[in-house]
């Protein structure tokens, strides 16, 4: 017989279990693929903004389960392992698994939404004209981004050219649901030396999220409506299943 009781991953619950091995397992190619056939599988399962020829009708949901390097995949399931387990405890399985893929299908939403107002203030439609699967990714003297002043074509390029991937949104919205759930609970954060109340440290996370995702800083390429998303999408649920209320959860 196995003694699991140091075994960190023994009682682990199902959904978070199995969300693990799957993110793990769709990381392994970045691993030990080149370089060409990881960028065909970006091409194909990374999300892409819904008017890019290179959109696909499943990448909303195959989009969750890529990510761009080992810190990204590293915190992301650090966060599922660390809150998973007591979300799916308290909701069940079914509905923690719900809850995960609504708040990842509402994190992207929420992206496009961005998107869509970007590129319609620029042309005044929500797709720019022209774009093929040949050109999307040119800026060159043939390119339909240069229709456009140089700033707005860099702008409409990265929307076209630009990929999301990550499971961060549906953990965003585990995130908001724990705290609603457990506002009291004290967590420990890295570089601060004292327990702080779930209550108090999540809006403030979710508050930088959106400082950082307005002020669009240069070199930044995270996803921050996505996070966003995720995290409103978490809120709205657990309060329309009732949740968060104070009789049922302190």
């Amino acid at each position: 017989m196995f003694n699991n009781t140091r075994n960190p991953f023994a009682n682990l619950t199902p959904v978070v279990k199995n969300l693990l091995i799957i993110n793990i397992i769709c990381f392994i190619p970045f691993v030990v693929f080149p370089v060409h056939l990881q960028d065909q599988i970006y091409e194909y399962c990374a999300a892409h903004y819904f008017g890019s020829p290179s959109f696909r009708i499943w990448q909303p949901i195959t989009y969750m389960f890529l990510h761009g390097g080992f810190a990204h995949i590293f915190f992301n399931m650090f966060a599922l392992y660390s809150f998973g387990g007591i979300l799916e405890y308290a909701l069940g399985s079914k509905r923690f698994f719900n809850l995960y893929f609504i708040c990842g299908l509402g994190a992207l939403a929420l992206q496009f939404i961005v998107q869509i107002v970007e590129v319609y203030y620029i042309t005044g439609h929500f797709t720019v004209a022209g774009v093929t699967a040949a050109n999307v990714g040119v800026r060159d003297a043939t390119s339909p981004f240069l229709a456009y002043d140089i700033p707005n074509a860099v702008k409409l390029y990265g929307v076209y050219n630009g990929t999301i991937v990550g499971a961060s949104g549906a953990i965003f919205g585990l995130l908001v649901a724990f705290g609603m759930l457990y506002p009291n609970l004290e967590l420990m954060i890295m570089f601060i030396p004292i327990p702080v109340k779930a209550k108090y440290i999540i809006p403030v996370y979710i508050l930088v999220e959106l400082f950082l995702g307005v002020k669009q800083f240069a070199g930044d390429d995270v996803a921050h409506f996505a996070h966003l998303g995720g995290a409103l999408i978490g809120f709205i649920v657990i309060k329309l299943w009732g949740y968060g209320r104070r009789n049922n959860f302190y």
